[in-house]
């Protein structure tokens, strides 16, 4: 265990190296704003609490002792050291900073590859992006902003909508034009259903299509909805997925849609923070933003 800190007070040793710098009681006081005589009573009080001379005191001179040229570099490194973390701290209390929690698959699929146009207007606030499937407590956490999938009307928090969602059914080129090739809705039948832990979306889906004699409970379960459509993209099924987490993946021709029709999601994504803290510039500020970036 670390043995507590026995320290001279702090004003002492700072007019002993102010004077020690400056070889003058005089320049000292003018260095920290108080009296010749009040910084000579602190030298004093130091030296008497550590049992040694730090000065020889001559005619209208200060030098050194040995002791106190031992002493002065340790405290002046120290006080430069104190110097330097404290403005680095005021240098970061005056950095705007947001600290956001997102949703993994939202996060990597739509949210960053857009942060570029954020940070080009708002490049003074820094950003840092938390992935978490998690509800946030705003009143225990230490973050500002959520990007959330969910329901809304969450007590204590403002909430606005981000995106409305819809599932929609994707494949793999490869799987669709396979040996049992996707051409109609019934060809489900022959193949592995991928889904989210929603199971009501691939029911609901099979039901819009008309479609019997596939069991919506079988498969193949993801609880991370970008491992879903990742499945998909390697062949592994038929992925119900969501519209904006598939979407990269149907550009790039990873993945195609064998049928058009969807279903809308139950929930939906929404931006949410603290309704205390709703007003402040930089959650404002990035609020605006998304929801500009959304529309």
């Amino acid at each position: 265990m670390k043995r507590p800190r026995k320290l001279p007070p702090l004003n002492a040793l700072r007019a002993f190296e102010a004077a020690a710098r400056q070889l003058s009681f005089k320049r000292a006081a003018e260095e920290l704003h108080v009296t010749p005589a009040a910084v000579s009573h602190q030298v004093r009080a130091l030296e008497s609490q550590l049992g040694v001379a730090l000065f020889q005191r001559l005619h209208r001179a200060l030098a050194l002792t040995p002791a106190g040229a031992r002493y002065l570099p340790a405290l002046s490194e120290a006080f430069d050291r104190l110097d330097e973390a404290s403005a680095a701290l005021h240098a970061r209390a005056r950095t705007p900073r947001l600290v956001l929690s997102v949703v993994p698959s939202f996060g990597a699929n739509w949210l960053v590859p857009r942060l570029g146009q954020f940070r080009a207007r708002h490049p003074a606030i820094d950003l840092v992006v938390l992935s978490s499937s998690q509800l946030v407590d705003f009143a225990r956490d230490p973050v500002d902003v959520g990007l959330r999938f969910g329901p809304g009307g969450w007590p204590g928090v403002r909430a606005d909508l981000l995106l409305a969602e819809e599932y929609l059914p994707v494949a793999s080129p490869r799987l669709a034009r396979g040996k049992r090739p996707l051409r109609r809705p019934e060809d489900l039948r022959r193949h592995t259903l991928l889904h989210d832990e929603n199971h009501d979306a691939w029911r609901a889906w099979l039901a819009s299509a008309g479609v019997t004699g596939v069991d919506p409970e079988r498969g193949m379960v993801f609880s991370d909805s970008s491992q879903l459509v990742a499945a998909a993209a390697a062949g592994q099924g038929v992925a119900l997925a969501r519209k904006l987490l598939a979407e990269p993946y149907l550009r790039s021709r990873a993945l195609v849609r064998p049928f058009r029709g969807s279903v809308p999601a139950e929930f939906a994504y929404y931006v949410v923070c603290a309704e205390a803290r709703a007003q402040e510039p930089a959650i404002r500020a990035f609020r605006d933003w998304i929801l500009k970036a959304a529309r």
